[in-house]
């Protein structure tokens, strides 16, 4: 998520497809010298310094916080431009540029190596196509993309991983499978049964999806995996075309956030009037209000209740807090990311990306929700037992809600 201008229109520029060019650096606090070196080594270290040097500099000149969370960043480019100039290979290479920039513990600043840009860029990307979620200590397939070679493969929604490759997974998972690479899983299935499947991953596009259902009573269940262009015209359309229902339920579960100009926009279709969306905050102190895009809104006024969980983070949970705070909808499910800071893309010299966090956001009454979350209204637990019978808890109290004429909300 990314910020601009002051007002509805601030965010022509945003985090999925634009990376402005790393320009001039000057050098970080140490100097790596070349001299006896053996030849290989030495041409690697002068392909990483340029590099390196791009990314320290950025952060040092445009970080969001000019204190840079605490860390002393003339030591930090000391140390780990050391260690960048000594890697011997890209994977190293980006492994210590991200424990640099790590340092900041800042949701939205992180290197991106060039096949990394590529896939943002492109939104396609070497996949076996499922997702897990970490549920009671165990790892459940909390979705499987259409198309994919998990989904041809019959992967289910519900079950348990075993192991990957003989090994259990760990508390944290990070891997990226390469094209073609295959993996040996092992699952448990609805019936915990064993199932072991070979899974070669392949190119999939990773593009954001919509999908609309009506439920009894007349609701309308809408989801939307991204604020961009393309969702923010669908769901318009979506709450256009169903302007009489009484309620809709906004699923953003696992919603990783997307333009601000699709924020405010988004935002305004639920209003009749322009409202505030909130303060971004510049590294040298200046404050610039967001408000709602309110040109083509459709003005729903029904009940809105939105689902939020852990994966709900960027644009997905101001949108979130926004309504929150006036009052608009109902929130439900479990506390969100808690990363907020607006980012742009800069292009290394190696075609590699930096992600940058260049302002702070702090939500219309006032509350910061970077590393704190939201809270939902209604807070929602997630039992493995639920994912594994197919049943959706979420929506459940969603549709209570909304019967519910205590909590109806009116549009201000």
């Amino acid at each position: 998520m990314v910020a601009a201008k002051r007002g509805a229109c601030r965010a022509g520029i945003f985090s999925l497809g634009l990376a402005l060019l790393a320009g001039c650096t000057t050098a970080p606090a140490t100097r790596v010298s070349l001299a006896g070196l053996p030849p290989e080594q030495a041409q690697r270290a002068a392909h990483n310094l340029p590099v390196f040097n791009a990314a320290w500099d950025l952060v040092n000149r445009k970080h969001y916080d000019p204190k840079y969370q605490g860390v002393d960043w003339q030591e930090a480019g000391a140390k780990y431009g050391a260690e960048a100039a000594a890697a011997p290979d890209e994977k190293v290479f980006y492994d210590r540029l991200n424990a640099m920039v790590g340092l900041l513990r800042d949701s939205h600043t992180h290197a991106l190596t060039p096949a990394q840009a590529e896939e943002r860029r492109t939104q396609r990307r070497p996949r076996t196509g499922f997702d897990l979620t970490r549920i009671e200590s165990q790892w459940v397939v909390s979705d499987v993309l259409p198309g994919s070679p998990a989904a041809e493969a019959g992967v289910k929604r519900g079950w348990l991983v075993a192991s990957r490759n003989g090994g259990r997974l760990g508390p944290r998972i990070a891997f990226r499978p390469r094209e073609g690479e295959e993996a040996a899983w092992e699952f448990f299935d609805e019936n915990n049964q064993r199932v072991t499947l070979t899974l070669r991953a392949r190119q999939v596009s990773i593009a954001a999806r919509e999908n609309r259902r009506e439920l009894e009573g007349g609701f309308v269940y809408l989801r939307f995996d991204e604020f961009g262009r393309t969702a923010r015209r669908w769901l318009s359309g979506e709450l256009k075309a169903h302007r009489d229902a009484p309620g809709v339920i906004l699923d953003l579960r696992r919603n990783p956030g997307g333009e601000t100009l699709s924020l405010s926009i988004a935002v305004g279709e639920f209003f009749d009037r322009s409202v505030d969306c909130g303060t971004f905050i510049t590294r040298r102190g200046s404050r610039s209000e967001m408000n709602s895009w309110q040109l083509g809104s459709a003005r729903y006024r029904g009940r809105v209740v939105v689902l939020v969980d852990a994966g709900t983070a960027s644009a997905a949970e101001i949108f979130a807090a926004v309504l929150q705070d006036h009052g608009r909808a109902t929130i439900v499910g479990r506390k969100t990311a808690g990363a907020v800071l607006a980012s742009r893309f800069y292009r290394l010299p190696d075609g590699g990306e930096l992600q940058l966090s260049r302002e702070d956001y702090v939500a219309p009454l006032g509350r910061r929700i970077e590393g704190q979350g939201i809270k939902p209204d209604i807070i929602v637990p997630r039992t493995l037992d639920d994912v594994r019978r197919g049943i959706d808890p979420d929506l459940d109290v969603a549709l209570r809600v909304l019967l519910a004429p205590e909590m109806e909300h009116a549009a201000r």
